[in-house]
């Protein structure tokens, strides 16, 4: 029997390479769906861990029980450790001058900074510089550079001091680790001790150090020992830790997704599952199309002597073959995929920390060969099972669908209802415990319950309903004549294949719509989310202080002109002060910082205008966390005091966590002198974050002010890529799902045009052209292909909503939007598909004259 069905496979290679292809892309979905989520992973700790280089291991301690840096270098196993700290220091040449964070030099593999032009600093007189600050300074290697620092005395007075180290080296952050500070200056280490013990009038503490393992060490050893030379432990729960840097990623991780982790692994692992449905689909649809292309073969087997038992093994075993042949050629291609996809990316220099190559983890190989296999065979149960039951005289009818009056049918009716109810009430309690009630955990668990549950309870009753929305898409269609009335009426000839060609094109179109729909209103409401932790794109303040330690003000010509920068849109001045708060009767004054800020100005100039939600005269918003510190809540009064005065004002409690703000109006009536020591930009929102923010530097370094600009909308910018380019990752993904699927139309029109081989013959006899013919079934396949689009376009808007109010309501306000584009791009693509899918069957059902298809039924 084994050499029978191999020479079957070999009869039937075409129509194997069908549902071979839809294996391969299947398994290769699978693989690559394993590999991206190692990406993803890789990546998304990658941008965290940057500032610790190719650091093995993170130690960390407290500024009151702060780590000795030696002891750590001693401690065996450990080949380089380096401090994770940082400084500012004044670099000017000439008028120029830039406010620059400065970090010591360390072991190449603890500098996340690369070394683009000449070499890093070795002695006390040499400095590198960033790139982009070099050419603003107007330096380059073998110049000098003059760097103004504070140095503090011991009786607390300060004076500024001037050095002019060479510029030794110029530098690279490829990976954003000092994104907002716009770079690092680098000092060998001894000078920036120096700088930093002057500049505070004490040894600095080190709180956190990175630390390489020397080769051939076990880490793990290494982190044990480094725990006793610390005193601490392995866990960041202890005052003293050691851990790796992809757990310290990952902890960093779970407090920026709010410990949602395990909810993404789940996600991303629903990829798998979802793609091996679809391929399901489509190769039941490829084998039952085997078995009528056989069916007298079959029953001439039977005929001689072959039992039920060893026609169904025959079927099973060409399944297997299939099923583990393309699953070991789809995890290939899935590598190759995903490798191409890195050499892509690389190429097009994305700045993400994107690995150089794909980790091929023995799940990645064996979970999608074993599913792919284990599929193949399980989809080809019910046609190995309609196998032994051919006869001769009944071997191209086709099965009966399931009806109402069968118990099967009010089985399937009943459990399908019961599914879809209990799934979307389940799917809306997700959204309500993600909006109203601030649970997304529970409410992405219910959500993905729900909406796995609903969608099985829709495919499962397809067959009842599906036929006849298409019965109604043929009635609209069919009023364009005779061969489109004859198409509608081919889509119900058998509602069961139909409706399981549609359900695996619904599937892969609800998927791709149901990430495009929640993805756009993750973007609005992520955007909104970094609104709120990046309320201002660029702030400048002044670095020059008085003799008494308090902050000069902003040259008033400079903040024209940083207004007048090319991108920049909307600009406020405010004011930094510090007052004591004594909120009570007989209660201790606190000290509390203040910005002073106009309500309406700010508004136009913050990215979102809520920070300020509360500010009006007479009124300080304090921060939630001040607030909490000082007892205070909305309505209480408070009294501040200033050296110029006190006022009493009432509180409002604001969303930021320790930004308190003040109007201008109030600050003039506490303290009339109080200069204006800084300005918020909003930068254009169709402008470059790097170059606005690179410009405002010029201006700032070409003005001859000390003042430091801060860039956080570069950092911002960085993180809406990291974004995109995941949910990049998740739609491509989910893309292919829709190409498997359309292999399924193609294998349903097939099999319609093997059944139909006498009836079609008939039609040409009558006078059908063959034109007529291949409208017919180009019609035909368009009925199923749209069907399944535009049902799964209306299914994927209600999950994306549902999804990203479940995962996405505790940041906020969801914003459910539409991707319009999208929608119409993916059901443009089906459309075109279900017509391309049509032309193979046509060629063979025009390939035999209509005298000879009528003599051989």
């Amino acid at each position: 029997m084994l050499r029978i069905t191999l020479a079957q496979m070999r009869r039937s290679a075409g129509r194997l390479a069908a549902a071979g292809i839809a294996i391969v892309i299947g398994t290769a979905f699978v693989a690559a769906t394993l590999l991206a989520s190692g990406v993803i992973t890789r990546t998304t700790y990658d941008s965290i861990a940057a500032q610790y280089g190719d650091a093995d291991l993170v130690v960390g301690a407290t500024t009151d029980d702060p780590l000795d840096v030696d002891a750590l270098a001693a401690t065996d196993g450990v080949a380089a450790v380096a401090p994770v700290t940082s400084t500012y220091a004044e670099l000017t040449d000439g008028a120029r001058s830039v406010y620059q964070s400065v970090v010591p030099t360390a072991d190449e593999r603890l500098m996340p900074l690369e070394v683009t032009e000449g070499a890093m600093p070795s002695a006390a007189d040499e400095i590198a510089l960033p790139a982009d600050v070099a050419d603003r300074l107007g330096v380059g290697v073998g110049d000098t550079v003059d760097v103004q620092r504070d140095v503090t005395g011991q009786d607390g007075s300060w004076e500024q001091v001037a050095e002019s180290p060479t510029v030794v080296g110029l530098l690279d952050d490829p990976y954003g680790a000092y994104a907002q500070t716009g770079g690092a200056a680098v000092v060998d280490p001894a000078t920036y001790t120096t700088w930093q013990t002057e500049a505070r009038g004490e040894p600095v503490a080190v709180t956190e150090a990175a630390v390489v393992v020397a080769d051939g060490t076990d880490v793990a050893a290494t982190q044990a020992a480094l725990a006793e030379t610390v005193g601490g432990s392995t866990s960041t729960d202890a005052p003293r830790w050691v851990v790796t840097t992809d757990e310290r990623a990952a902890e960093s991780a779970a407090e920026l997704t709010g410990g949602q982790d395990l909810m993404f692994l789940v996600f991303v692992l629903t990829f798998a599952a979802i793609a091996l449905v679809v391929a399901g689909l489509v190769i039941a649809n490829t084998f039952q199309v085997l078995v009528a292309q056989r069916a007298r073969t079959l029953a001439l087997l039977r005929c001689v002597g072959a039992d039920k038992a060893q026609v169904g093994r025959g079927v099973l075993t060409e399944a297997a073959i299939l099923g583990l042949a393309a699953s070991v050629a789809g995890v290939l291609l899935g590598t190759v995929l995903g490798q191409t996809a890195l050499w892509v990316a690389h190429a097009l220099d994305v700045p993400v920390p994107l690995p150089d190559t794909v980790t091929l983890t023995w799940q990645v190989v064996v979970v999608p060969v074993l599913v792919g296999t284990l599929v193949t065979v399980g989809a080809a149960l019910v046609p190995a099972r309609v196998a032994t039951r051919v006869a001769p005289l009944a071997a191209l009818r086709p099965a009966d669908s399931p009806t109402m009056a069968r118990r099967a049918g009010k089985v399937r009716l009943v459990l399908s209802l019961l599914a879809t109810v209990v799934g979307f009430g389940l799917l809306g309690a997700g959204a309500a415990l993600g909006t109203a009630w601030q649970e997304p955990t529970l409410g992405l668990l219910a959500g993905i319950a729900g909406g796995a549950l609903s969608f099985v309870g829709v495919a499962v009753g397809a067959v009842f309903w599906l036929p006849k929305v298409a019965a109604a898409a043929g009635r609209l269609v069919g009023a364009s004549g005779p061969t489109a009335r004859l198409a509608a009426a081919n889509t119900l000839r058998n509602p069961r294949r139909t409706a399981t060609t549609s359900t695996a094109l619904l599937i892969g179109v609800t998927l791709v719509a149901m990430m495009t729909t929640g993805a756009a209103s993750a973007r609005t409401s992520l955007t909104a989310a970094l609104d709120e932790q990046f309320p201002v794109d660029v702030v400048v303040t002044s670095a020059e202080y008085g003799a008494g330690g308090e902050q000069a003000a902003l040259a008033d010509e400079l903040r024209a002109d940083v207004a007048t920068v090319n991108g920049v849109g909307a600009t406020t001045d405010v004011s930094e002060i510090l007052v004591q708060a004594t909120s009570g009767a007989g209660s201790v004054a606190n000290w509390l910082p203040l910005t002073a800020v106009d309500p309406a100005a700010g508004a136009e100039a913050l990215n979102s205008p809520d920070v300020l939600a509360g500010l009006e005269p007479g009124t300080v918003l304090v921060g939630h966390d001040q607030a909490q510190d000082l007892g205070l809540g909305s309505g209480d009064s408070v009294e501040l005091t200033d050296t110029d005065g006190a006022t009493e004002l009432s509180v409002a409690v604001g969303a930021s966590g320790s930004t308190s703000y003040l109007t201008t109006e109030d600050l003039a009536a506490l303290s009339p002198d109080a200069p204006v020591t800084g300005m918020y930009l909003a930068l254009d929102d169709d402008v470059d974050a790097a170059s606005a923010v690179g410009a405002i530097q010029d201006v700032v370094a070409d003005s001859g002010e000390s003042a430091q600009v801060t860039g956080v909308a570069s950092q911002r910018a960085l993180f809406d890529q990291v974004i995109d380019t995941m949910l990049g990752i998740v739609v491509g993904l989910l893309a292919v799902a829709v190409v498997i699927a359309l292999i399924g139309v193609a294998n349903t029109l097939s099999l319609s045009v093997i059944e139909r081989r006498r009836e079609s013959a008939t039609l040409r006899a009558i006078g059908l052209s063959k034109a007529q013919l291949r409208g017919m079934l180009a019609i035909e396949g368009l009925l199923i292909a749209g069907v399944g689009a535009v049902l799964g376009v209306v299914l994927g808007l209600v999950y994306g909503w549902a999804g990203a109010a479940a995962a996405l309501g505790i940041m906020g306000d969801v914003a459910l939007a539409v991707p319009w584009l999208e929608v119409g791009l993916v059901l443009l693509v089906a459309l075109l598909a279900g017509l391309v899918a049509s032309v193979a069957p046509a060629r063979t059902a025009l390939k035999a004259p209509p005298v000879e298809a009528l003599a051989t039924e």
